[in-house]
């Protein structure tokens, strides 16, 4: 699988922002050659790149680092990179729109950040909505709680209060998607 590198960039910008720029720097002099060479270097957003070493270890070092193994460093990963993902245009796009409209477009993003990856909306009501990730090869828990945190704050930009998300289904437990039940106000 392989992952875009808008996605990829967000994660020394997070950890930059957030904890500082030397702490940036011992995350990527952690990190594995392959992955050291990309973020020591200028991530470029509308590249590909492997999802497994140039993602999912990475965010894996990044919660290892700074969250004590917490995946919630995933999560707001995911927040953060939906905040800068989500601005400008596509900012008055999202406050603009209801959160059923972001919800529907969520099924054709994915698509755009995660390749081969596939996202089906089996509810999309007021109130509620559920989402199945039907393809992604290389799910990883980590992965599902960065998605998770960028929905998260796509439904905050939005307007909606009382957001809660939870995965109740998850590829990586053997179950044939991974399923996010949403629900807001």
């Amino acid at each position: 699988m392989e992952v875009k590198g808008s996605v990829v960039k967000a994660i020394p910008e997070f950890i930059k922002n957030k904890f500082g720029e030397k702490e940036c720097t011992d995350w990527i002099d952690s990190l594995s050659i392959e992955a050291k060479e990309v973020y020591s270097y200028m991530v470029i957003p509308s590249n590909w790149y492997p999802l497994q070493g140039i993602l999912t270890e990475p965010l894996k070092k990044l919660c290892e680092l700074f969250y004590n193994g917490n995946l919630k460093g995933a999560y707001e990963a995911g927040r953060y990179s939906a905040e800068i993902g989500l601005k400008g245009i596509y900012k008055a796009f999202i406050q603009l729109g209801s959160p059923q409209l972001v919800i529907k477009k969520s099924g054709s993003i994915l698509p755009t950040f995660y390749r081969p990856s596939n996202i089906e909306i089996s509810k999309n009501e007021k109130g509620k909505a559920i989402l199945s990730i039907t393809e992604f090869s290389e799910m990883d828990p980590i992965v599902e709680q960065r998605i998770i945190g960028w929905m998260d704050m796509a439904l905050e930009i939005c307007g909606c209060k009382n957001i809660h998300l939870q995965l109740t289904k998850s590829l990586t437990k053997g179950d044939s998607v991974s399923e996010i039940t949403i629900t807001y106000e």
